[in-house]
């Protein structure tokens, strides 16, 4: 039988169904990720812009009660911005999250590395005490490192006491700042190691190990193996939960209020995340602490953007 012009026609002129499809399949990953996005737009951004906008006004008690707020534009930023207190307590917050961070990340890659080299039953017992650690919450924790670190009763003190360092018997950990700093930042990183450990360890069971032994059949040793094959394979892992480290350990909270209810001198042991709750609640200047806010969220992002550009690079780099 023949092919007629009729349908020849009603081929030509066929509606492009593939494409169609590929659309559909190109929409999906949107549709499936838009609630999410609504969800964080609804419960995180509409704060965000409240905060934005008591930044620009005159807000105190006065407002608490009714009273309608005063626009005094950038005068809370130009307050906050020349206040040589909070610039005291963000270098030190600073200091404090690269401290907390960078040891975070080194202990908690070498114990996703010391799981590769352990016994299944050796490394369950390992995964269940971090994730009995990442369960325990953050005022228990604290509790018990304050009964460790107990200036009469401490575990610590005795410990330290025992081994030749005299001086460290009845030393009032809570009481300086030095101490204060210490056991907030252990506890910071005890609680921040799980996580850590979990993703780089994923990510180190994902690397191929028909990729590993060509390294190792060229004459790469195990050093270099790591250091060339693995920590690139990695990289993206290590990235975005040292992002996350960043993010959480410049707005140390909990840790540190805890420890400064034991008598320590507030002014002296503030970081960002104390500084805004006690000049917002504390002091009833919510403009100030809203301005201070914003800033700390501004200065965030300018630390935290070289890892984010990173990522992206690697992404476009791995579609590409």
């Amino acid at each position: 039988m023949g092919t007629t012009l009729a349908d020849a026609d009603l081929v030509l002129n066929a509606p492009p169904r593939p494409r169609r499809r590929r659309r559909r399949g190109a929409l999906a990953p949107y549709l499936l990720v838009a609630p999410l996005i609504a969800a964080v737009m609804v419960a995180l951004g509409w704060p965000l812009i409240q905060q934005f906008l008591m930044s620009f006004q005159k807000f105190g008690m006065a407002q608490q009660f009714g009273a309608e707020p005063e626009w005094i534009g950038l005068g809370n930023y130009i307050e906050i911005l020349g206040n040589p207190t909070m610039w005291l307590v963000f270098a030190r917050s600073v200091v404090f999250c690269a401290v907390c961070a960078s040891l975070s990340m080194l202990l908690g890659g070498l114990l996703a590395i010391l799981l590769t080299k352990l016994s299944n039953w050796a490394r369950i017992m390992l995964q269940v005490s971090l994730l009995l650690v990442w369960a325990t919450p953050v005022l228990v924790t604290m509790v018990i490192w304050q009964w460790l670190f107990d200036a009469r009763y401490g575990l610590i003190n005795w410990v330290l006491s025992h081994i030749g360092l005299t001086g460290m018997a009845g030393f009032p950990w809570t009481s300086t700042p030095m101490g204060v700093f210490t056991i907030a930042g252990i506890t910071v990183i005890w609680g921040s190691l799980p996580l850590i450990v979990f993703m780089i360890y994923s990510a180190l069971t994902q690397v191929s190990r028909e990729v590993l032994e060509a390294a190792e059949l060229d004459g790469a040793g195990p050093l270099m193996r790591f250091w060339e094959v693995t920590l690139p394979l990695i990289t993206p892992a290590i990235m975005i939960v040292g992002l996350l480290q960043i993010v959480w350990d410049l707005r140390v909270f909990t840790q540190l209020y805890v420890l400064q209810q034991a008598g320590v001198s507030v002014d002296e042991t503030n970081l960002l995340g104390t500084y805004i709750f006690r000049l917002g609640i504390g002091q009833g200047q919510y403009g100030s602490a809203s301005a201070l806010a914003t800033v700390v969220l501004l200065l965030t992002l300018l630390l935290t953007w070289p890892y984010i550009a990173r990522m992206f690079a690697q992404q476009k780099g791995s579609s590409a």
